[in-house]
């Protein structure tokens, strides 16, 4: 009976590796008539002076090259819609980005697209008191690893207010912010993505109101090492977050490469998350998980990174294993509160194609945990210490694995009352 039962599971774990990996990916094919007004925009953009606005017309236009803004103040660049105006990159022969602006003031940007950047359809570096309103980023086609990395990205920058803006396509994150100050992402949506919604070294972000799904994860609130800057005091709530099963297709060794599909949200490294009043549903991995650097740095494959340096200018963030280096960097979550939040999951077995599915087959009785936590620890701490607490409650009946990743698992456990309190 037991061999039967044995050879039983293996067929069903075979069938579910194969239906997952023949899915084909989506796509996002809108109806473009390109008009050539390339010279006149560019001008625009070159001759644009401060406390001016640069007016997009009505129509889909294609560029060889970046459109670019530098040292500039109180300017805005302003289409008719995101539906009117579309900024196309397709073929782009000079820069990477779509638009690139660095180094400026109250710069605002509202009603267009841009589509199908080399690189990042949106970068905007070192700007402060930055508005994009009614932006739609996206890579047209199927979606595909030679997409752009980033969509919406936002760097080195504080006062940043992203809203009613959608994301489509990027190999890396849809919408971003990096190393940033005070920052709104609010009532946006990012779909088809790996990652929807990222939140990277910044510190005071409020993240509300937004959809992400059919990304491979929907949303992450990451601290990275390497950096001058690392981040703390986020809000993530009244989000809705579902149906991030899309297979990763981010560039190996990326950090997002790493990142398992089917995870509605990741917690990394990062101090005092408030998690709250957020929807997240169907997701074949976990719906939210709190991990520690760590977790990523043990899957290190040191030939992608040779491979992934030469991109470093565009952004892409590598998998670090010497991250101990970083004395400044803190690799471990902590003060993180995750509470009065709704689970749901309509996916019975956990994915089998990546070990946190498989854990879960063999560790949490085949079940998929709405919330998982690695338990990993800086040495000599323990649960309780108020630098690395984790606290969850009152989010229904959330089901829970902790998993003692430091001890190979030996103290899995779904026990939630250890976790049950409060961050004020």
């Amino acid at each position: 009976m037991k061999k039967i039962i044995y050879t039983f599971l293996i067929i069903i774990t075979i069938i579910i590796i194969v239906i997952s990996y023949s899915r084909p990916m989506p796509e996002y094919s809108p109806e473009r008539n390109y008009i050539d007004l390339e010279e006149e925009i560019l001008e625009a953009f070159i001759l644009a002076k401060d406390s001016s606005t640069i007016q997009l017309p009505e129509g889909h236009f294609l560029f060889s090259q970046s459109l670019s803004l530098d040292g500039k103040k109180h300017l805005t660049i302003k289409g008719m819609g995101m539906d009117k105006t579309v900024l196309s990159f397709k073929g782009q022969e000079q820069g990477a980005e779509g638009i690139k602006i660095s180094n400026s003031q109250n710069i605002i940007l509202e009603d267009f697209s841009i589509e199908d950047a080399v690189g990042d359809n949106l970068k905007i570096s070192d700007t402060d008191t930055l508005t994009i309103n009614r932006i739609r980023s996206a890579w047209t086609g199927k979606v595909s690893t030679e997409n752009g990395a980033y969509g919406i990205y936002p760097v080195l920058s504080t006062h940043i207010l992203i809203q009613d803006c959608e994301a489509i396509g990027a190999s890396d994150a849809g919408i971003y912010v990096g190393q940033s100050q005070h920052v709104i992402i609010r009532d946006n949506k990012a779909f088809f993505n790996v990652a929807g919604i990222e939140s990277e070294n910044s510190s005071h972000v409020e993240i509300y109101n937004n959809d992400s799904y059919q990304n491979t994860s929907g949303l992450l609130i990451f601290n990275l090492p390497g950096l001058t800057v690392y981040g703390n005091n986020i809000k993530a709530y009244n989000n809705k977050v579902y149906d991030n099963n899309l297979k990763n297709f981010g560039v190996k060794g990326s950090i997002v490469s790493a990142v398992p599909k089917g995870t509605g949200v990741i917690i990394m490294a990062t101090k005092d998350v408030d998690f709250y009043q957020n929807f997240i549903s169907n997701h074949k991995t976990t719906n939210l998980a709190v991990v520690s650097y760590e977790i990523f740095a043990a899957d290190q494959d040191p030939e992608a990174k040779v491979f992934i340096d030469a991109n470093e200018s565009n952004g892409i963030r590598t998998i670090d294993s010497d991250f101990q280096k970083d004395q400044a960097y803190d690799p471990y979550p902590g003060r993180v509160y995750v509470h009065d939040n709704s689970f749901k999951n309509e996916h019975y077995l956990p994915t089998f194609s990546n070990d946190f599915g498989k854990l879960w087959f063999f560790k949490n009785n085949a079940t998929i945990p709405d919330i998982a936590y690695d338990g990993i620890l800086p040495m000599g701490t323990k649960l309780s210490d108020p630098d690395v607490k984790v606290c969850i409650r009152n989010n229904g009946d959330a089901s829970f694995a902790f998993l003692d990743a430091a001890n190979e698992f030996e103290y899995f456990s779904n026990d939630l009352k250890p976790f049950n309190c409060i961050i004020k």
